[in-house]
């Protein structure tokens, strides 16, 4: 019987406090790709899709994921991503944190639509990008945006198959490719970052172009944003 398919993006290994807030990041992210996929095929999208309440609880002065997720969430992000005849499927939001004792929090905002899944997320820790970049070497890719110090990279993500029914095992395989784009949360590059996913259902290279539209429009509307 045909079964439910979902990307499962990872992020790189690259040691210590990075390694752990990328791989935590990896495991967020693979519970994204794989809700997204079998939420969408419960949702009937006669209506663009409404952000849901986050899971989970940050303090006041960190921005929510449901608020990632509005921001995220706009009328015109089907034409930042090039297909503008879609519209939003799902929408939601989670406020979690990464790291080992030194935790901090790292809220994302989520929408899927038929072509693409976008992610959102905003990172607290004091990791400046340009330190991430040179951890991730040849993987970082340089570029700026908005002025500010930023880097893609991909990842390979892992598809899962679940068969609908009930009957037999959930498989897995090489999905797509996850492309990330990751910007400094401010001029100076002080730590922090923003981070905006995206993924194609139809495992296409995702578009760069598209990540950069998205960043420009979307990032000075996220709270806290400081255009300096």
């Amino acid at each position: 019987m045909a079964g439910d398919e979902a990307g499962a993006a990872g992020r790189p290994n690259v040691g210590a406090q990075v390694a752990t807030a990328l791989i935590l990041g990896g495991m967020l992210a693979g519970g994204f790709w794989y809700m997204a996929k079998t939420s969408q095929e419960s949702v009937a999208a006669e209506k663009p899709a409404v952000c849901t309440a986050s899971t989970g609880h940050l303090p006041a002065r960190y921005v929510s994921g449901t608020r990632l997720c509005e921001v995220l969430n706009r009328p015109d992000l089907p034409a930042l991503l090039g297909t503008p005849a879609e519209q939003a499927r799902t929408a939601w939001g989670s406020d979690g944190w990464t790291g080992g004792d030194d935790k901090s929090p790292s809220p994302e905002g989520n929408v899927t639509l038929p072509t693409y899944s976008v992610k959102l997320g905003v990172s607290y820790d004091r990791l400046p990008v340009a330190q991430l970049g040179r951890l991730l070497g040849n993987m970082a890719e340089p570029t700026k945006v908005l002025g500010r110090q930023a880097f893609f990279y991909s990842d390979r993500t892992i598809a899962f198959s679940v068969p609908l029914g009930g009957g037999g095992k959930a498989e897995t395989r090489t999905g797509g490719i996850a492309r990330h784009l990751l910007v400094a949360k401010d001029a100076r590059d002080g730590g922090g970052s923003y981070e905006l996913v995206i993924w194609r259902y139809d495992t296409a290279a995702p578009d760069d172009a598209a990540l950069l539209r998205m960043a420009e429009s979307v990032l000075p509307t996220v709270p806290g944003w400081d255009g300096r």
